[in-house]
C-alpha cells in the first residue's frame, strides 16, 4: 500500500476499529499524521491560534478526527499480528506505552487469515 492508498484508507476507516491493517497503511497514515502536526503548528504560529479561540478550537476539532482514525488504524494494525486492539490502552502510561506499543505494532502481518479476518 502506498502513502496515499495509507490516507485515503485512514479516513476511509475512520471509525473501523475491526478487521486488519498491514504494516505500510499504519506506518504510512503515521508519517501523514506527523507531517500534519508539523504543518498545524506552524500555521497556529502563523495564525496567532494560542490568542485566537476560533482559530484553536479548528485545530482541536482537526486534532479529535486524527486521534480517532490514528487509534483505529493502530487498533486494526494490533488485529493484524494477532493482538487485541485494547493494547492501545498502554498509552495511557507516559513513555513506557508508547514504547511498548511501537514494539507490538512492529512485528510482520500473520499470514493467512486469523481471529480478526483475512490479511489486509
Amino acid at each position: 500500500m502506498g502513502f496515499a492508498e495509507a490516507i485515503t484508507s485512514g479516513f476511509g476507516s475512520m471509525t473501523k476499529f475491526s478487521g486488519r491493517a498491514n504494516r505500510s497503511e499504519f506506518w504510512y497514515w503515521i508519517l501523514f499524521v506527523a507531517i500534519l502536526e508539523i504543518v498545524a503548528y506552524v500555521l497556529r504560529g502563523l495564525l496567532g491560534g494560542n490568542d485566537n479561540t476560533f482559530v484553536g478550537l479548528i485545530f482541536n476539532l482537526i486534532a479529535l478526527v486524527l486521534i480517532l482514525a490514528t487509534l483505529a488504524v493502530g487498533c486494526r494494525r494490533l488485529h493484524d499480528t494477532g493482538k487485541t486492539g485494547w493494547l492501545q490502552v498502554l498509552l495511557i502510561i507516559p513513555c513506557v506505552g508508547h514504547i511498548i506499543l511501537i514494539v507490538l505494532w512492529l512485528p510482520a502481518s500473520q499470514t493467512g487469515d486469523n481471529q480478526y479476518g483475512p490479511p489486509a
